[in-house]
């Protein structure tokens, strides 16, 4: 069986969805590595080190893959090369790219989305949405740091006393729980919030203040792990408790996602005038909107004096940890599929269907699905 590893095309995209420390496990499972040429370059991973681990390396490798690795989705372009029957393993954004997963339900590929991964115990070493998102709030708080035109830590000089700065952290999931402890570790006074007050030990745990507002909700929290998403009233009525807590921050970092919906707008326009100049925000919902309702994904701009970073794909920006930590978790689930040195899929074992998006020529994902019959439709 062979395992491709291509060289990611997305631009800005670093990763590699293998990494060299990897390959040895895979080729005693029986299986043949090819990996493209230049597939690591990027992340700190040279073709000699594949090739040290006994992979191969070739120009092209989508052909001859029987199971294919990626970071981003195949295009439709590349999944044209791919044989009928092909396993794709990666993070397939199903619901920003219905077409890719059309394509490969009519070529017969069987593809799993790593993000659909089902949050359960014995899913933890196959995590990958966790394991990024971890990367992704420990740069955020670093790019803040490198904007802000104030020491994060409190110093004792001779020219006089320096106060720390203050963050506000927006969301306590994984990316928001490492923001808190990045910041923390810079020497910053950290606040954070969550509509779920479950995470409050987590958040004080850390050194955080968890700030509570009087809201009331029925549903806080997902059987996936992932918040709730709520009223339109919720969110107004969070704005404005919320307003006083944006106004004394240097920095805040929000990471609000409700998966396969437009990110809630939780800073206002109007709290962005009452911030500081020269504050800061790094928003880390901008590719589904933002939470700020000025940001502008992949953009930073500055308005009324703030600085407002619409951040996309910051695990990218960190690519040797991050292509170690995701080719884990890729090679923790590839090998749960294995069974006597083959794919074995058995769907009636949650950890293979949940991420399971199509197979056999169908989508079976049933969110993406009604994603594309809405683009049969027209425009999405």
């Amino acid at each position: 069986m062979i395992i491709s590893i291509p060289k990611e095309t997305v631009p800005g995209e670093r990763r590699v969805a293998l990494v060299p420390e990897l390959v040895p496990r895979l080729v005693q499972s029986g299986m043949e590595v090819l990996v493209q040429q230049g597939a690591g370059t990027a992340a700190g991973f040279p073709d000699n080190a594949y090739l040290e681990k006994r992979a191969h390396l070739e120009a092209e490798v989508f052909s001859q893959a029987d199971v294919l690795l990626k970071v981003q989705p195949p295009t439709v372009q590349e999944v044209a090369k791919l044989k009928e029957g092909t396993l794709v393993i990666g993070l397939l954004q199903p619901y920003n790219h219905p077409f890719e997963i059309q394509a490969m339900a009519e070529r017969g590929l069987t593809s799993f989305a790593m993000e659909f991964m089902p949050r359960i115990s014995r899913a933890q070493p196959m995590d990958a949405l966790s394991a990024m998102s971890t990367v992704a709030g420990y740069k955020a708080v670093l790019l803040a740091a490198t904007h802000l035109p104030k020491f994060f830590p409190l110093l004792m000089t001779a020219a006089g006393t320096v106060t720390p700065a203050r963050v506000l952290v927006v969301g306590a999931g994984v990316a928001g729980l490492q923001a808190i402890g990045t910041a923390k570790r810079l020497g910053a006074v950290v606040e954070a919030y969550d509509t779920r007050p479950v995470v409050k030990e987590q958040v004080e745990s850390l050194g955080a203040k968890f700030v509570e507002l009087a809201l009331e909700t029925s549903v806080l929290e997902r059987k996936d792990g992932y918040a709730a998403a709520q009223s339109e009233a919720f969110y107004q009525n969070q704005q404005q408790l919320m307003t006083q807590c944006v106004e004394s921050a240097d920095v805040v970092i929000t990471t609000a996602l409700v998966p396969g919906q437009r990110a809630p707008v939780l800073i206002t326009e109007a709290m962005v005038q009452r911030m500081r100049s020269g504050s800061v925000i790094v928003d880390l919902a901008s590719e589904q909107g933002g939470n700020c309702a000025l940001t502008e994904p992949g953009q930073e701009i500055t308005k009324y004096g703030a600085l407002i970073i619409g951040a996309l794909n910051l695990p990218a920006t960190v690519p040797f940890h991050a292509s170690q930590m995701y080719a884990k978790t890729v090679t923790n689930f590839l090998t749960h599929l294995l069974k006597d040195g083959n794919i074995d899929l058995d769907l009636n074992d949650e950890l293979t269907r949940g991420p399971l998006v199509t197979h056999q020529g169908q989508v079976l994902h049933d969110v993406v699905k009604k994603l594309l019959l809405a683009a049969s439709k027209g425009p999405i």
